[in-house]
């Protein structure tokens, strides 16, 4: 059932090295119709360079696992927003993580774009809940 009550997103990127994750991110965003496509990514990396691309769909909200083998979700922010500036950080990026350390959620939330820290598992509640109030304030 699409929920109708969020703004329209045209394109989420989901970056995590968890496919158990990816296929979590896919059934939750898919199911409830909350954006028209889903580009999923297990290396950071492999994001950036999407990111690159002159022909890439709009970007309105990205998944980002904090702890991901080669590059972090951290690292990925730093290089993102080095490369991108303005355009990177007017991109809602929510971070995800299994991580118990304050520290972790200090550090991303450093960074413009983060608009959200969320505890894995992702449900369809929080993700709503997320984005309902980053649109609200």
């Amino acid at each position: 059932m699409p929920v109708t009550a969020l703004p329209d997103i045209n394109t989420v990127l989901t970056i995590d090295d968890e496919p158990v994750d990816q296929l979590l991110y896919r059934r939750i965003i898919e199911r409830s119709g909350i954006a028209k496509h889903v580009m999923p990514f297990e290396l950071a990396e492999e994001a950036l360079s999407y990111l690159r691309t002159e022909d890439r769909l709009d970007i309105d909200l990205v998944l980002l696992d904090i702890n991901m083998p080669r590059m972090s979700g951290l690292e990925f922010l730093e290089q993102a927003t080095d490369e991108f500036g303005e355009n990177f950080s007017q991109i809602m990026v929510i971070m995800l993580s299994t991580s118990l350390d304050p520290e972790d959620e200090r550090k991303a939330r450093e960074y413009p774009a983060v608009r959200g820290y969320l505890k894995k598992p992702l449900t369809l509640e929080k993700f709503i809940s997320q984005w309902q109030a980053v649109h609200q304030s």
